[in-house]
């Protein structure tokens, strides 16, 4: 069933028969759905005309939602997440955002990902009035705007879209968020591991610890998975969670640099795609853009740039226009044409599959 009330309804009906909660991407072609489901194993299939029993496996008491995610391998993986722990990331969230009887959220992004998923959630646990739509639409936005809707998660591609100032307080997750964003935008850090955003703005949630081990970030907090659905345990005997984005924490203030495998090493030089991409962005002409490293011969990795442009530019003049901001070797050494950059659906581009159709 798509987003909306009934989806909302049939959740509230899975908890109340004690069961736990898996949404699936409905958008995925059939061998990923199977592939997902023999993954994940549930035992029940409900959709909006029927409830299905199927063999699988069922969750241990206590466990509220499954969420998939692909993390640094690609392979699907499911989040097993606690009652406790969506209560927590719910009352933190609600506590950092100062939630009051005024406030209405609106749940525009896919249920199947936990930036979605975790508006409608929270909205149950905190009995936050709610509006939820199939899919983001500038349209349903506004109308939801004006039917008292005060908070919303967003995307940068969809910020970029709409009329900000119609909202109270818009939580930016997904892609690295714009340089420069409306003063009501809150940019937030997290993943499924962590049931959703656990820092805001830089600044940790309530019980969010953080610490950096040779620049990788690890976390520890009441709202981290219980385990995988494999069974697997990702956390250390004392309960932290090794995210793999390298960043910096000081004066309780954290900084993500990226992922661990997105660095780009050309050369022995360290390169951060996000920061040629922020560079290329301002070329006149390129809509949209996505760095990452290629295998080099010479180099170890090379610095290539996929571009959707409004007009010809040349590899010289991308070069020349990353120098002016940034070190020589940050400039790519080869760029593609392409007619759009694959992305998730929370926004980040597919590095990796863009690389490997070079070799294609």
């Amino acid at each position: 069933m798509p987003n909306g009330p009934r989806l909302v309804e049939r959740i509230q009906k899975a908890w109340d028969n004690g069961d736990a909660i898996f949404p699936l991407d409905q958008r995925l072609p059939q061998p990923a759905i199977d592939e997902l489901l023999s993954v994940i194993q549930p035992t029940l299939m409900a959709t909006e005309n029927e409830e299905i029993k199927i063999p699988g496996v069922p969750v241990l008491d206590g466990d509220a939602v499954v969420v998939t995610t692909s993390g640094t391998s690609g392979q699907p993986k499911g989040v097993v997440l606690t009652h406790d722990a969506i209560r927590a990331s719910a009352f933190a969230t609600s506590e950092r955002l100062a939630v009051n009887e005024k406030d209405k959220w609106l749940a525009c992004l896919p249920p199947s990902h936990v930036g979605g998923l975790s508006v409608i959630l929270r909205s149950l646990i905190t009995n936050t009035p709610l509006i939820a739509v199939p899919e983001f639409t500038v349209a349903d936005y506004t109308a939801a705007a004006n039917n008292g809707a005060t908070l919303v998660s967003l995307v940068s591609t969809a910020l970029q879209r709409v009329d900000a100032s119609l909202y109270r307080t818009i939580l930016l997750g997904g892609a690295k968020p714009p340089a420069t964003r409306p003063s009501n935008c809150v940019t937030t850090y997290g993943m499924t591991e962590t049931g959703s955003g656990v820092v805001y703005d830089g600044v940790p949630l309530t019980n969010v610890e953080i610490e950096i081990r040779d620049k990788v970030i690890w976390l520890r907090c009441p709202m981290l998975l219980r385990a995988y659905r494999d069974g697997s345990n990702p956390l250390d005997a004392q309960g932290w969670f090794r995210t793999g984005d390298i960043g910096s924490f000081s004066n309780n203030v954290l900084h993500v640099e990226g992922r661990e495998g997105d660095l780009i090493i050309s050369g022995g030089e360290n390169i951060w795609p996000e920061v040629v991409e922020q560079s290329l962005s301002s070329l006149p002409g390129v809509l949209q853009v996505c760095v990452a490293g290629a295998p080099d011969p010479e180099w170890g990795q090379r610095v290539v740039a996929w571009l959707v442009t409004q007009r010809t530019i040349s590899l010289d003049e991308v070069r020349e226009h990353v120098k002016k901001s940034l070190p020589a070797y940050c400039a790519p050494k080869e760029i593609v044409m392409v007619s759009e950059i694959p992305r998730t659906p929370l926004g980040k581009p597919k590095r990796a599959e863009l690389v490997k159709s070079l070799s294609k």
